[in-house]
């Protein structure tokens, strides 16, 4: 009886740990399984975002300008993340484990260090050309072409490739199966290198632009303001009268802002019938400023939640990759996963950026989308 009391105890027990590695085994497959589809989600919705942008400036003629050049650059380099880097990625996250080989796990590395770091400097191109702008309306207008964005593109991709060649002198070939496909962050010097040229250095460029551009943009809209003087003459009424045997008569009254004077200039007056009045804007002035301030204002808005999403984004990956570089131990698989994947979600917010505050951006896009469906 004894014999079959154990035998019963270990039956029970075996059937516990079945049922309990079942349910291990069933929450692990729902959480690969959810995991693998918000990350397709995340990749599919910025593909598709970077896309639009590219065609909606390459559909409206409007857009066609040096500085939205850089934009569809910006937004070209954003599509090749989501194209060549964060499939591969969502299922090396989703496996955890890398099972396309040595090869293949070097061009990805190239394409992930090498797409990124292109993005990140596009900011930096577009808000040095933002700068100019600013700072030197005049000259800059006569030297921002299509030649020197595409001069500023070029150098933002030597410089991402130059980050991302150097660990192809010191790569070893294993003999064994690969299983894990990671930067090496045992050279420390690279590491320090690379992230500099890719982040830190940018970084510190944007705050320093931003910042010149905000006090510049704050001084242009506090003089427009102190410039917008009462009496400003915005139109000018124009009565021609006309009448048998005699002369034409002609009155131009100015309209004035702010104030009720009004000045009339008549001559050879006489009664007549008035044939028709005139009006024609004769001075626009003002309003251009109030719209130039109010556009000022708002390119410097869009400017700073640009350079805030981009730190948010990319500031926690690459504090942690110094932080493994020096301590080994601190490194965890799933941390690592994370901050990469919010830095993969600055791809997806620059276009929903730019399209949302841009006026001539929604026109176009919306445009576009009116386009596709009557063509469907």
């Amino acid at each position: 009886s004894q014999t079959n009391i154990d035998h019963y105890s270990f039956l029970l027990i075996n059937d516990t740990v079945i049922h309990n590695s079942l349910n291990c085994l069933i929450d692990s497959l729902t959480f690969q399984a959810g995991l693998a589809v918000t990350l397709s989600l995340i990749t599919f919705a910025t593909t598709l975002s970077n896309a639009f942008v590219i065609a909606t400036i390459y559909q409206s003629r409007k857009l066609h300008t040096p500085a939205n050049l850089l934009i569809a650059s910006l937004a070209l380099t954003d599509l090749l993340v989501s194209v060549l880097v964060m499939p591969i990625s969502a299922l090396y996250t989703v496996s955890q484990t890398w099972t396309l080989g040595q090869v293949m796990c070097d061009i990805w590395l190239s394409s992930d260090i090498t797409c990124c770091t292109a993005s990140i400097l596009h900011l930096c191109i577009i808000a040095l050309d933002r700068y100019w702008a600013i700072t030197d309306a005049v000259e800059y207008t006569k030297k921002r072409t299509s030649a020197r964005a595409a001069g500023m593109i070029a150098t933002a991709w030597v410089i991402a490739i130059s980050i991302s060649l150097p660990p192809f002198f010191w790569r070893q070939v294993k003999a064994e199966e690969v299983t894990t496909c990671n930067v090496n962050t045992d050279h420390i010097f690279y590491t320090i290198y690379s992230t500099f040229g890719a982040f830190y250095i940018p970084t510190l460029l944007l705050i320093a632009l931003y910042g010149r551009i905000y006090v510049e943009a704050r001084k242009r809209i506090l003089k427009q303001s102190s410039n917008n003087k009462p009496g400003k003459r915005l139109t000018s009424a124009h009565l021609i009268t006309n009448s048998p045997g005699t002369n034409s008569v002609a009155s131009t009254v100015s309209l004035n802002y702010g104030t009720n004077e009004a000045s009339s200039c008549e001559a050879n007056s006489s009664p007549a019938n008035v044939n028709y009045v005139k009006v024609t804007v004769s001075d626009a002035l003002l309003e251009k400023k109030r719209i130039s301030a109010a556009r000022e204002r708002k390119a410097t808005k869009t400017l700073g939640i640009i350079l805030g999403a981009y730190i948010i984004c990319w500031l926690p990956f690459f504090i942690y990759t110094l932080v493994v570089s020096v301590c080994a131990s601190c490194f965890y698989p799933e941390l690592f996963d994370i901050f990469t994947w919010l830095g993969y979600l600055n791809s997806l917010i620059n276009p929903i950026i730019y399209t949302m505050s841009n006026e001539d951006f929604k026109k176009a896009f919306h445009k576009l989308i009116r386009f596709r469906y009557c063509r469907s």
